[in-house]
């Protein structure tokens, strides 16, 4: 796992923990985007430059929630807002604080490990690595993330290599989610094309419930060979999904952006780390350290308050 410096904040309300947290090492170094010219490796496939993995979409295969889908998404939270007489807003707050929201209930686990044989190369990943990951998330949303049944392990290679919205995942899911709209399945693969995750969306959940959960690289876990995506933050960003987030740099430097006021607008997603780049004009340098964007795992260390508010928000009226 990494190492983090790290304080703890705590305060009341809606159970909100935040943690703040440096990634000194990256601050300093103030990496720049990498260099598209050099070639860029991962899971046996190579691209051009890393900035052509991003293009290629394997970066994260969640599915774009448009503008009309994120209306009634909006609304419908206002609704069950106003039906609890509590306030629908967003938040706002400082975006330079170093903020990492969290939901106010532990989070049951059920860790699904899909594999092709036996052995790390065959995707068989090691409890030492899943229990790593469930720190990674503990740590990341402030909240217990806990293994309520042990994990499950099946060798079918159909589903190893199973990707987004295929049949094979239908049928993995199917014969594999445990636990109802509260509890989170998560399922490692080898889905191909470099591919490192994707997730559902909570309000998917009642039209499809055995679909929900999310789905990552076996690789991307704590100790896998899937660098710079190797310390677990695929899982992060994948859950920040499966919670109501968008990625930051959804609808760009538009009004509405990811539906977050304090995460400052972006363009498109960053990659590497690069420090101090600032792609619109809204105030605020681009949240290339959040986890809802698409830096180094090494680069990401934080959530907004705003975006801590909206999982509240999304946990309350969806997954509560």
């Amino acid at each position: 796992m990494r190492k983090r410096k790290a304080w703890m904040l705590l305060a009341t309300g809606f159970g909100l923990a935040l943690i703040i947290t440096i990634g000194e090492a990256i601050r300093a170094q103030g990496v720049a985007d990498e260099d598209d010219n050099i070639p860029f490796h991962l899971n046996g496939h190579v691209w051009r430059s890393k900035k052509a993995f991003i293009e290629s979409g394997a970066r994260c295969a969640t599915r774009h929630v448009d503008e009309i889908e994120g209306e009634e998404v909006e609304k419908a939270i206002r609704k069950a807002a106003n039906g609890r007489g509590a306030s629908g807003g967003q938040g706002t707050s400082d975006v330079n604080d170093l903020a990492a929201p969290a939901i106010s209930t532990p989070i049951n686990v059920y860790f699904h490990v899909i594999n092709n044989g036996t052995g790390i190369s065959n995707g068989d990943v090691p409890d030492a690595w899943i229990t790593n990951q469930i720190n990674v998330l503990s740590a990341a949303y402030s909240v217990t993330f806990s293994l309520v049944a042990g994990t499950t392990r099946t060798t079918n290679a159909t589903w190893y290599t199973a990707g987004p919205g295929s049949e094979a995942e239908a049928q993995m899911k199917v014969a594999l989610r445990q636990g109802g709209k509260s509890d989170l399945n998560i399922y490692t693969n080898n889905p191909g094309g470099g591919l490192l995750g994707w997730a559902t969306f909570p309000w998917n959940y009642s039209s499809n419930p055995s679909n929900d959960g999310i789905v990552i690289l076996y690789s991307s876990v704590p100790g896998g060979s899937a660098a710079p995506y190797n310390l677990g933050d695929t899982a992060t960003h994948e859950v920040g999904h499966w919670l109501g987030l968008y990625h930051t740099f959804q609808g760009g430097c538009s009004k509405f952006g990811d539906y977050v006021s304090d995460t400052p607008g972006e363009r498109s997603p960053a990659y590497g780390c690069p420090t101090g780049r600032d792609s619109c004009k809204q105030a605020g340098t681009d949240p290339i350290e959040n986890f809802m964007d698409y830096s180094d795992d090494a680069c990401m260390y934080r959530f907004t308050a705003g975006q801590g508010t909206r999982m509240q928000s999304l946990w309350t009226t969806y997954r509560q």
